[in-house]
């Protein structure tokens, strides 16, 4: 079995994410001005992006090569990036993905930040998405820069 990594892109990488989505028949792209997040086999098999909103970030474009699915891909991808991300996290996503986004500590967000609040109505006229969230920590800090007494 091919070995996995997690890792973020960095400037034109991001065509090698929009390249995926293309490959895999979708409309999605990845987030201007987000953190590109993949994960590979060699080749991408998942990605998505992780865009800075509010005081927090929006999840967006999680996507997996059918062939790779169900391998626990999706959730690894978004630990992998999560542990670098302070502050809320949110998402929106079809009501039959609840139990997957549920295991991985999401639920129901009732206070959205404005931006994302008015862009889930405008999806909502023609899509059924509910909005989740989920409470971050602050990445670890290294050994040496507390600041505590």
């Amino acid at each position: 079995m091919t070995a996995l990594t997690y890792a973020s892109l960095c400037g034109l990488e991001q065509r090698l994410l929009d390249h995926f989505y293309r490959q895999q028949g979708s409309r999605m792209r990845s987030a201007a001005g987000g953190a590109l997040w993949v994960a590979r086999a060699g080749a991408i098999v998942a990605g998505m992006s992780l865009s800075p909103v509010a005081h927090g970030h929006w999840l967006t474009g999680l996507l997996v090569d059918p062939q790779w699915r169900g391998r626990g891909i999706a959730g690894q991808l978004i630990e992998a990036s999560l542990a670098t991300a302070a502050g809320p996290v949110w998402l929106f996503c079809h009501p039959e993905l609840l139990p997957f986004y549920q295991r991985l500590g999401f639920g129901p967000a009732h206070d959205l930040p404005e931006a994302l609040s008015m862009r889930l109505a405008r999806y909502q006229r023609s899509k059924n998405l509910v909005a989740l969230g989920r409470d971050q920590s602050p990445p670890m800090s290294s050994p040496g820069n507390n600041t505590s007494v």
